[in-house]
Formats: structure tokens, C-alpha cells, sequence
């Protein structure tokens, strides 16, 4: 009988063992998920300014409209290399050794940055300018590799119309970008041709770090009637120096970016950078669902621009914000 006892004792304790094990490998019910569902995202951001934290907190909130809930079925690991070269590798050395699901790179040198330690893991990107350009695709159409995601690339022409309207007797407009991102020269490019073929005269200055910005911009503040900035990290991170320098020179800058108008320029037709990262986050969503691979997806550019126009800022050097219009 004490056997038989025994025995019984010994069959309970092992099957409580088994449900105590299949419990905690099981989420609550009412989650509707278990631990093995949990999807792991790295993130990689080249330094922290208003446009690069915006697309981040815009990825998330497309992730989580699209099933997947920090902290419940996700787990994002984010780094921010703040524009150091050598950070950017090891960083991007740490995410890929985790073995997550799928990264993030916000910004071009940070994509290319993470493509450099794997071609395996699936990556999607946003606040790159041209993704082919840059050599993270084959072709923006059909990607063929692991990296897709989103373009910072608007109208430029567009942009260089709405500086121009505000200014309409400007005989110099300056430029200005860091030469070292590849794709600040390829939208200054664009402007300065669509300057040119309107007849006025360009001027163009770099700056190699946001310790030459303030210099920078005062020399074109000077010798120009107005300024036109790319999608620039260097610049961005420096955008409220820009405004002060703008204020002291009543001089219209025109950014190519929504939060550089926010931080220190008067205008632009932009990319709301939250809505772009959301856009980026809703495709990474189908990549972790399954229902799609980085190699087939298309890169896609942002669906709606706006007209953003800082009053204040016009008020201070003596422009009528409301006589700020879209060209037609």
C-alpha cells in the first residue's frame, strides 16, 4: 500500500512539474499569444535629432497598429550611435549577434551600416534618400537582397518654388549640407539645378560637423536672400543655431524637412517624419507576419506632404506667414 502511495505521490508531483512548465512557456490567455511568438526588432539610429526620433517613434506606433506591442509580443532593442563612425559598426555588430527578427536603420549610414555585418536578417529603413544610390538596393523597384523600406526623397523643385516665392526678387540663394552624406549632396544637387535653370545665382557651403554650422550659415546669411537646406543629419542637429542665426539676419530658410521648420526655418512642402516611420513600421509588420521578404518589396516613398509654415519665425524677419502659399 505505501508503494501504491508512493507511486501515486510521485506521478502527481511530475505531472504538476509538466503543467508548471507548460505554464511558463504560455502567456496569459487573454493575451492570446505564447512566448514563442515573441518577436525580437534591433534598432539603429545615426544620432538623435527632431526628423530621426520622430521616424522611430512613427515605426512603433506602426508596428503596434499592426499587431505587433512592445512589451507584449516585441521586443525592440534601440541603439543610437549619436553620429560616431566606430559606434555605428560596433553597434551594428551587438544587433546582429542578438539574432533579432528583423532591424531598423534610421538614416543612411546607419542602414548601411547594419547591411555591412548581414545580408541574412531582414532590415527595412527609413530616412534614407535613395536607397538604390546609396547601394543598399538593386533597384528601388525590386530591392533583391534583405533591405527595403522608405524614402526621405520629396520634391525638390517644388521646395526651391516655395523659397523662390518667398523671395521672388532673390538674385542669391545659398545651400548648405555636410558633404559627407552622400545623400545631403544628391538633393543639393537637384536644388541648385533647379536654381540655376530659374536664373539665380547659387552659393554653396559645407559644414563637416555641427561645430562649423553657426560659421556656415552666417557667411550665407550675409551673402545671400535666402537659404535651402537638405534632409541633412548634420544640419538638423543643429536646427535651433540655424533659427537664431536666420532671426539676427532676417534671411528665409527653406529645409527640406517639417522639423527643421519647427526648430528654425520659415516654410517647406516636407515629410511628416512620424508618419514616414509609421509607414516603415507597417511594413516591417508584413515581413514579421511572413506575408512578405525585402527582396520583392518595393521602396516606397512617403504618401502625403505638407505645407509647413513657422509664424513666428516669418513674423521675426518680417515676412506675412499667410502670404505663404503652395505653388501652383
Amino acid at each position: 500500500m505505501k508503494k501504491k502511495l508512493l507511486g501515486l505521490g510521485i506521478l502527481s508531483a511530475v505531472a504538476l512539474l509538466t503543467l508548471g512548465a507548460c505554464g511558463s512557456n504560455t502567456k496569459d490567455k487573454t493575451d492570446g499569444s505564447s512566448d514563442k511568438e515573441m518577436k525580437t526588432v534591433g534598432v539603429l539610429q545615426l544620432v538623435e535629432h527632431g526628423s530621426l526620433d520622430a521616424a522611430y517613434e512613427g515605426f512603433k506606433e506602426g508596428l503596434a497598429e499592426n499587431g505587433f506591442k512592445e512589451g507584449e509580443n516585441l521586443k525592440i532593442n534601440y541603439l543610437n550611435a549619436q553620429n560616431d563612425q566606430a559606434q555605428l559598426k560596433s553597434m551594428s555588430e551587438k544587433l546582429v549577434k542578438e539574432k533579432p527578427d528583423l532591424m531598423l536603420g534610421i538614416a543612411t549610414p546607419a542602414a548601411q551600416s547594419l547591411l555591412n555585418e548581414t545580408t541574412t536578417i531582414p532590415i527595412v529603413v527609413t530616412a534614407v534618400t535613395d536607397l538604390e544610390e546609396a547601394k543598399l538596393v538593386k533597384s528601388n523597384e525590386k530591392p533583391g537582397g534583405n533591405v527595403t523600406g522608405t524614402t526621405d526623397l520629396v520634391d525638390i523643385d517644388k521646395q526651391i518654388e516655395l523659397l523662390l516665392s518667398i523671395v521672388p526678387d532673390a538674385k542669391t540663394i545659398g545651400i548648405m549640407y555636410n558633404a559627407g552624406e552622400t545623400n545631403s549632396k544628391i538633393q543639393a544637387d537637384i536644388a541648385e539645378k533647379a536654381l540655376t535653370k530659374a536664373g539665380v545665382k547659387v552659393k554653396v557651403l559645407t559644414a563637416n560637423s555641427t561645430n562649423d554650422v553657426q560659421q556656415v550659415t552666417t557667411s550665407l546669411a550675409k551673402d545671400t536672400d535666402g537659404i535651402y537646406i537638405p534632409t541633412d543629419n548634420t544640419f538638423a542637429s543643429a536646427s535651433a543655431v540655424i533659427g537664431e542665426v536666420a532671426k539676427e539676419y532676417k534671411i528665409p530658410i527653406v529645409p527640406a524637412s517639417i522639423e527643421q521648420v519647427t526648430e528654425g526655418g520659415i516654410a517647406t512642402i516636407g515629410i511628416d517624419y512620424k508618419a514616414l516611420g509609421k509607414q516603415t513600421g507597417e511594413m516591417a509588420a508584413k515581413i514579421l507576419k511572413g506575408e512578405a521578404e525585402p527582396a520583392t518589396m518595393p521602396v516606397e516613398t512617403a504618401k502625403n506632404l505638407d505645407l509647413s509654415i513657422n509664424k513666428e519665425m516669418a513674423k521675426a524677419i518680417g515676412i506675412d506667414p499667410d502670404s505663404i502659399k503652395i505653388p501652383k
